[in-house]
Parts: structure tokens; C-alpha cells; sequence
């Protein structure tokens, strides 16, 4: 199963954006807001090896713990349900089941590890077709 991307959780988007590529040198690629989750994204890319970070400010949510800006790792399946069959039957707990964002066509699910780290599963439309 490829590793898409780590998110984590960010204060000011424009501050983090600025430090990813210019600090670290990953080149910016997208942003976006997400009105049914209250969040904006952004995706940095690292031009070397194609990994990419996840930018995730949540609406209203400035002030965190340290250890809290991990949200979640995501991870590409072929087919989301037989995936999540599988793992439902090794119990692993679903803590979102299928969608798809309003204006994506990706299907999306998240299940915990046994640390309760959000994993995210993205089944891409053209996988279904």
C-alpha cells in the first residue's frame, strides 16, 4: 500500500507554508479550503523524492498541546471496502467510514492505530474504474 502524505495540524497557514518552502525547501503545490471539515489544507512537496506534507488548519483551533500536531498519515488502497473488510476483521477500529469531499473524487475513510493515530485510506476514483 503507497504512503501518500503525513498531516499535521498548523497555527497559521502562510507562516507554515513560508517555513516548508523556504526553510526546508519543499515546493509548495496546492491549498485549499475543506468547508464541511471547518479546515484549510495545503500540500508541500519535496521536489527530491515526491513525499509530501499536509497542512491542516482547523477553524478556531490556534492553540494546541505539544504532540498534538500529528493528524493523521495517509496511505493509497486499490479498493477502500475490501481494505476496510480486512482490517474490521483483524479489529481495527473505523473512525470515519467512506466518503467523498464535496468537489473530490476520491473516496475517503480513516481507521486508528493502536495508538489511536488517525490513518487515512484514499481509494482514488481512478481505482474504481
Amino acid at each position: 500500500m503507497p504512503f501518500l502524505h503525513t498531516s499535521i495540524t498548523v497555527r497559521d497557514m502562510d507562516a507554515s507554508i513560508k517555513f516548508y518552502t523556504e526553510v526546508l525547501g519543499l515546493t509548495f503545490e496546492r491549498r485549499r479550503r475543506i468547508e464541511e471539515n471547518h479546515a484549510e489544507i495545503a500540500f508541500v512537496v519535496d521536489p527530491a523524492s515526491d513525499v509530501r506534507v499536509e497542512l491542516t488548519h482547523w477553524d478556531g483551533k490556534n492553540d494546541f498541546e505539544t504532540g498534538e500536531q500529528l493528524d493523521h498519515l495517509a496511505f493509497s488502497v486499490a479498493s477502500l471496502d475490501a481494505f476496510l473488510a480486512t482490517a474490521r476483521a483483524a479489529g481495527v477500529k473505523v473512525a470515519k467510514e467512506p466518503y467523498t469531499l464535496k468537489g473530490g473524487s476520491s473516496r475517503i475513510a480513516f481507521i486508528l492505530d493502536p495508538n489511536d493515530v488517525w490513518i487515512e485510506l484514499i481509494e482514488r476514483a481512478s481505482a474504481r474504474t
